[in-house]
């Protein structure tokens, strides 16, 4: 069993945002490896994050964000359940990250669900015709279209987008992340993409 230095827990606690005694609890399941402990607290952080999703968000930020040529903009409302929580710089960086995401990478909705149905049956159709043309055996096209449409849903809305900054995260991660260090439910209400 390893032992479980003052130091480790602190650097612990500066990379995950997490209390001291979470951390000291982390490093000793983890025998003191600290990249394992990350996860580990990812791990429940994800579950104590999911029971804070049913909470109300009436307070929060719009946010802005200029792309450094001038030519995309960026107005996105993100919302938490108190006014002390918005004030936070972890909060307002959540906000940033979440306005640079939708900067760079365009989406078309918040999550799958919110995608317009007529986009959705369009990619169907399309799908269907290709794999048609490519000679796929019938019983497998409806397949393929399902797995294009699924694929198209999380590359086209922001939530189950791979996150810019680190890929092997969805953007829902990087909130259900932000919602256990801060304690609070966060949601992105909504948002506007300009572009010249």
């Amino acid at each position: 069993m390893a032992t479980i230095t003052a130091t480790m827990v602190k650097e612990l606690r500066i990379k995950t945002g997490v209390a001291m005694m979470d951390c000291k609890k982390a490093l000793k399941e983890t025998d003191g490896d600290v990249d394992k402990a990350v996860k580990y607290l990812r791990e429940r952080g994800m579950a104590k994050a999911d029971t804070k999703t049913d909470r109300a968000t009436k307070e929060g930020l719009v946010y802005s964000y200029i792309h450094g040529n001038g030519k995309i903009g960026v107005l996105v409302e993100v919302n938490c359940e108190t006014d002390f929580v918005a004030k936070t710089e972890d909060f307002q960086n959540l906000c940033k990250d979440i306005a640079m995401q939708i900067a760079a990478t365009d989406p078309i909705a918040l999550k799958p669900e919110d995608i317009d149905q007529d986009l959705i049956e369009s990619e169907k159709e399309i799908a269907k015709n290709k794999a048609i043309q490519e000679g796929k055996p019938e019983k497998i096209i409806q397949k393929i279209v399902d797995g294009v449409i699924e694929k198209f849903g999380k590359t086209n809305t922001l939530y189950y987008q791979e996150f810019i900054k680190d890929p092997s995260k969805d953007v829902n991660t990087v909130i259900k992340e932000a919602i256990f260090k801060l304690g609070e439910n966060i949601q992105v209400a909504r948002f506007a993409r300009f572009s010249i």
